[in-house]
């Protein structure tokens, strides 16, 4: 269903607020750049620390922007399931094209539980769903078994896996079958992810360099690899400085550099230090994304 590099959206702030010109300039550069599809309101995106009406007016302005362009995934998720469900009926009636739910955080729930939020997020809103399976957040990993039975059901159409365990697409794969969209959720594994049986990525890095992403996964699929992989290999160090400290800290000062937004993060998200500074500009400068 979906493929290729899809955005994980910053939410640029200005003065404490949502900075919705700012926010609106960057999707419209995303699609120009040819990313294969955006994707507000997720981790990157901060949406812990928005408030619902925030929540919804990002969702709302990202599918104004994008206008059928490009897929919207819309980040509906949260570790209460009813306050999930409000969030995907939302996206829903907006017109997302699907939602991505990340798997409950801090309740620790079990594979039942897991599979029983799920479950009630799709038996009650009709939108396909991703789901975001990110233990080094969640806490919680969900199983290739749980991720099958949930497979089973209307609605549930794919995972963004940020488990860094490359296995897992091959074995995905093979228990539930090729039409399962699996999306690397970890920008370093984005190639091998491919190789591996899974169809795109949900980057962070491709906030500010969408080309180049988008670049690489469309060299794989028409069977460039060697063009691929040397992306990769300029891309790369950009990904490590990216996630040298709490994302999106470091994806936000880089997208300042680059004149797209302030560098401004909610707390209980800090400035970038001084040494993370130096690396991203420096990352930036070697792909050619800064002077």
């Amino acid at each position: 269903m979906f493929k290729g590099s899809f955005v994980a959206l910053i939410t640029p702030f200005k003065n404490g607020a949502v900075d919705e010109s700012a926010f609106k300039s960057l999707v419209e550069w995303q699609i120009a750049e040819g990313t294969d599809g955006v994707v507000p309101c997720g981790t990157t995106g901060e949406s812990p620390t928005l408030s619902h009406e925030e929540h919804m007016r990002v969702t709302e302005i990202c599918l104004e922007v994008a206008k059928g362009k490009v897929p919207v995934i819309a980040g509906t998720g949260s570790n209460s399931t009813e306050e999930a469900i409000m969030l995907t009926a939302h996206a829903k009636k907006a017109g997302a094209d699907a939602a991505l739910i990340v798997a409950p955080y801090y309740n620790k729930p079990t594979q039942e539980g897991l599979y029983l939020h799920y479950k009630a997020i799709a038996e009650t809103v009709d939108l396909p769903i991703i789901i975001y399976n990110i233990p080094g957040r969640s806490v919680v990993d969900m199983s290739v078994e749980t991720m099958a039975r949930l497979a089973e059901l209307p609605g549930i159409v794919g995972v963004k896996d940020a488990t860094c365990d490359l296995t897992r697409p091959m074995v995905t794969r093979l228990a539930i079958g090729k039409d399962f969209c699996q999306m690397s959720g970890e920008d370093g594994t984005a190639v091998p992810f491919l190789a591996g049986g899974g169809h795109g990525c949900i980057s962070v890095t491709a906030n500010v360099a969408p080309r180049m992403c988008a670049d690489m996964q469309r060299a794989w699929r028409e069977g460039e690899v060697s063009t691929a992989m040397d992306l990769q290999d300029r891309l790369m160090p950009l990904h490590l400085a990216l996630f040298s400290e709490t994302s999106p800290i470091p994806v936000k000062y880089a997208a300042s550099l680059m004149g797209k937004c302030s560098a401004a993060v909610r707390l209980p998200l800090s400035e970038i230090s001084e040494a993370g500074k130096e690396r991203v500009k420096s990352a930036l400068t070697g792909a050619g994304l800064l002077n």
